[in-house]
C-alpha cells in the first residue's frame, strides 16, 4: 500500500513527512517508519532524501520550494549546512582516485581547453576557468555573450579537452555542445551529479559531485570543492613552471595596487 502510493504520487511524497503519509493512508506512523527500514533505510527521513535524489531532476522551482515551507530560520541555518558538510563527505566517499588522476592528466595534456557550464553551474565553471588561467594559457570559457554558444567551441578538435559541468535540471544546451566537441574527436569530461546524467552517457571521464536539493536553490558547494581539489593537483604537477608566472603576477598586482594592503 505504501509503496503503491509513493510510486503514483511520487512529485508529492518527496515532500511528505511519514505523519503525512500516514494520515493520507489512515494507518499508523510507525507503519511508515517500518516500511523504510524494510528497504534498508535508516528510517524514514532516509528514504524520503533518497526519492529526492532520484526525482530532483524533474521537480520544478516551485516544488523544490515546498522542501523548506514549514522551516524555521535557526532550523534551515543548520540543515542547509549540515546537507553541505554531508555532500562533501558522500562526495569523498565516492570519487574515484584513478578517474580524478586522468583528469588531471587530461588537463596538462590538451592543446586548449574548454569549460562549458550553463546556468546554475556557470557559476563553477567561471570559477574553474579562473584558476586554471592562472596556471595554463589555453583555457576557454564558454559562455553566453555576443557570440553564439557554438561559435566559441567551432574550432575544438582531437587534441582539446572539453571539461562538461552540469547538474539537475541539466541545460539542454550544455549536452548539446558536448555532443558536438565528441563529433570533433574531442576529449570530454563531464563534471556531474551521476553516471546516469545525460553529461555523463557523453563523457570519456566522469567525475561525481553530490549536489543536494536546498529548496528552490541548487547547492554547488561539494562540486566546488571537487573543482578545488582539480585546480590544487594541476598547480602541484606544475610546481616548477607556475612560480615564475606566480611571482609576474605578484609583482602586477603590488604595482597597480590590485588588493588593498592598507585597512
Amino acid at each position: 500500500m505504501i509503496a503503491q502510493y509513493i510510486v503514483n504520487n511520487y512529485e508529492k511524497a518527496v515532500f511528505m513527512t511519514s505523519k503525512d503519509i500516514a494520515k493520507e493512508l489512515k494507518i499508523s506512523e510507525s507503519t511508515v517508519v517500518r516500511f523504510a527500514s524494510e528497504l534498508g533505510y535508516n528510517g524514514f527521513p532516509e528514504l524520503k532524501t533518497a526519492l529526492q535524489e532520484f526525482v530532483k531532476g524533474k521537480l520544478t522551482t516551485l516544488q523544490r520550494l515546498e522542501i523548506t515551507k514549514e522551516s524555521n530560520e535557526e532550523k534551515l541555518l543548520a540543515e542547509v549546512l549540515n546537507l553541505d558538510i554531508g555532500s562533501i563527505k558522500q562526495t569523498l566517499n565516492e570519487v574515484d582516485v584513478g578517474t580524478f588522476k586522468k583528469v588531471v592528466d587530461c588537463i596538462l595534456n590538451a592543446r586548449k581547453i574548454y569549460i562549458v557550464g550553463l546556468r546554475t553551474s556557470t557559476v563553477i565553471a567561471e570559477y574553474m576557468g579562473f584558476y586554471l588561467n592562472l596556471l595554463r594559457d589555453n583555457v576557454i570559457v564558454v559562455k553566453r555573450g555576443v557570440s553564439d554558444l557554438f561559435e566559441q567551441i567551432l574550432r575544438v578538435e582531437r587534441e582539446d579537452l572539453v571539461i562538461g559541468i552540469g547538474f539537475p535540471r541539466y541545460s539542454r544546451r550544455t549536452v548539446d555542445l558536448l555532443k558536438y566537441a565528441k563529433s570533433q574527436g574531442a576529449t570530454v569530461i563531464a563534471l556531474t551529479d551521476s553516471f546516469i546524467s545525460p553529461l555523463a552517457r557523453i563523457a570519456d571521464e566522469v567525475l561525481t559531485a553530490k549536489n543536494s536539493i536546498i529548496s528552490f536553490v541548487d547547492s554547488l558547494v561539494a562540486p566546488l570543492s571537487l573543482v578545488n581539489a582539480i585546480v590544487v593537483a594541476v598547480g602541484t604537477r606544475e610546481r616548477e613552471t607556475i612560480t615564475g608566472v606566480f611571482e609576474k603576477l605578484e609583482n602586477i598586482w603590488e604595482e597597480y595596487e590590485v588588493y588593498l594592503t592598507k585597512f
